[in-house]
């Protein structure tokens, strides 16, 4: 065969998905070091391609049961936020298209910043419903965190729309008028919930960050609101902001 540049032979690798290409068993027989670094790696990659469309598959399963039951308008739903002491709760409810195809999708907590806010913008830009709320934190201090939380998730499946025909929730059980499942660690198991969960993760983050413009002190850029030692040292030293819970210890404990 004509003998290829390591550039032609990186160009060309970009473009293959199989290792039976008769490329690939040439490439296999190239005595140089470069071609067969380049080689390992583009295997390394395709198994790790692999992985993710099988997970991805896995991930559709309870979505496939409930549309081979007739149902069209499938949401997932997720919350971010249950546990900081700063900052409100927020869930997110999604419907996907059947079709839809993010191999990688997973947990938010799974994934790095930048992941997230890349996958955010591809999920609101190919789902067919996106509903985003928020509990702030004199509410949350009222009716308590559980009794938030369900109603942020009550509300984002209450204002779908078009409205869904079946819940897929991550843990919770809520009271919906929706046919709904509700299954742990959902984030991990469903890509409906795990593109809400991204979705909720993402939106309350930004909400943490614009925070932090006008409270510096407390860290809410990188802490999100949870009780770093950074940040308990923070409430210390300079008492507590409107967004601070004060039924979560230790803030209650600081300010009975």
């Amino acid at each position: 065969m004509e003998v290829k540049s390591i550039a032609q032979v990186e160009r060309i690798l970009a473009e293959l998905k199989s290792e039976k290409d008769p490329f690939i068993l040439k490439l296999e027989a190239d005595e140089r070091k470069g071609v067969q670094k380049l080689l390992d790696k583009w295997k390394k990659d395709l198994k790790r391609k692999k992985l993710l469309e099988e997970k991805f598959y896995e991930m559709n399963s309870f979505e496939r049961k409930y549309r081979k039951q007739g149902f069209k308008l499938i949401a997932g739903m997720d919350e971010a936020g249950r546990g900081p002491l700063a900052g409100p709760v927020c869930a997110a409810a999604v419907i996907l298209p059947e079709d839809f195809y993010l191999p990688g999708i997973d947990d938010s907590k799974k994934l790095s910043s930048r992941k997230r806010e890349e996958y955010d913008v591809i999920i609101r830009r190919e789902a067919v419903a996106v509903s985003v709320m928020m509990i702030h934190t004199e509410e949350i201090d009222q009716i308590n965190i559980y009794e938030a939380t369900k109603k942020a998730m009550m509300s984002a499946a209450a204002t779908l729309q078009p409205c869904p025909d079946f819940l897929l929730i991550d843990a919770m059980k809520i009271e919906t008028p929706f046919s709904s499942e509700s299954i742990i660690k959902g984030d991990a198991k469903s890509i409906s919930i795990a593109a809400a969960s991204i979705v909720a993760k993402t939106a309350r983050d930004r909400f943490m960050q614009d925070l932090a413009q006008k409270y510096p002190e407390y860290g809410f850029e990188q802490n999100m609101g949870y009780g770093t030692r950074e940040h308990i040292a923070a409430i210390e030293a300079y008492g507590i902001t409107p967004y601070h819970r004060k039924s979560f210890a230790p803030i209650k404990d600081f300010f009975q």
